[in-house]
């Protein structure tokens, strides 16, 4: 028989799971991982059709997407172009950037197995005697390790041609040039720090739904059990 088991604790770690999950792969596929040097408008859009001042803009570089402002044929105003510069995997600017999106494609891909299952595991919460807490939570630390081996690798492709167009010629590895990180990678850093919170937390939420007070209720013939 199936007992829907809720604790603050089960439902806490569930909701960060889902959050973590998704603040990854968010990251992971924008082009503000870093932010170029600022370009000033060009003579002939020096003026917007406001009659304003044009600001300088600032191209911004993913691991493989880029987001840079085009003229209108016909209108003097700029616009926002993104898009992937890399239409292949090995057309990614820099070998070390490659490296970088696989390990961060798995890590990812584990997140997302495990935020679907945690789903679940109000009804369901061992497989084969073997909690399912448990195992998530090893496989989310498993994720996080190789979350912080690409965000490690990140920045030694700083050097490649690519990044050096944005950045100016004084880019190299680690060495950021004229460019700034953009929110891309400081979201996935919070994500990999959330990720080993999630991974700990998954024993508080294995030992909230394995409680006497839980297995009171289940003796009691109560298929519902919800406890703060």
């Amino acid at each position: 028989m199936c007992h829907v088991i809720v604790t603050c604790r089960s439902m806490l770690w569930t909701l960060l799971s889902i959050v973590v999950a998704f603040a990854e792969l968010i990251a992971f596929m924008s082009a503000d991982w870093l932010v170029g040097r600022a370009k000033p408008p060009g003579p002939e859009e020096v003026e917007d059709r406001a009659g304003g001042p044009q600001e300088p803009y600032r191209p911004t570089l993913g691991i493989y997407g880029r987001c840079t402002r085009i003229p209108h044929m016909q209108l003097s105003r700029r616009d926002t172009l993104c898009g992937p510069y890399a239409e292949t995997f090995s057309e990614i600017a820099s070998g070390f950037w490659q490296a970088t999106a696989i390990f961060l494609a798995v890590g990812i891909m584990i997140l997302c197995t495990v935020a679907f299952v945690s789903v679940f595991t109000m009804c369901v919460q061992s497989i084969m005697k073997k909690s399912i807490f448990n195992v998530c939570g090893l496989l989310q630390g498993i994720a996080g390790l190789f979350l912080i081996l690409g965000l490690i690798l990140y920045p030694a492709g700083w050097g490649c041609q690519k990044a050096i167009s944005y950045c100016g010629p004084y880019a190299s590895a680690y060495k950021l040039g004229d460019c700034s990180l953009g929110w891309a990678f400081y979201t996935a850093i919070g994500g990999t720090v959330l990720t080993f919170i999630c991974a700990v937390f998954s024993a508080q939420a294995e030992i909230a739904t394995s409680s006497d007070k839980v297995q009171e209720e289940i003796e009691e013939g109560k298929n519902l059990i919800c406890l703060l």
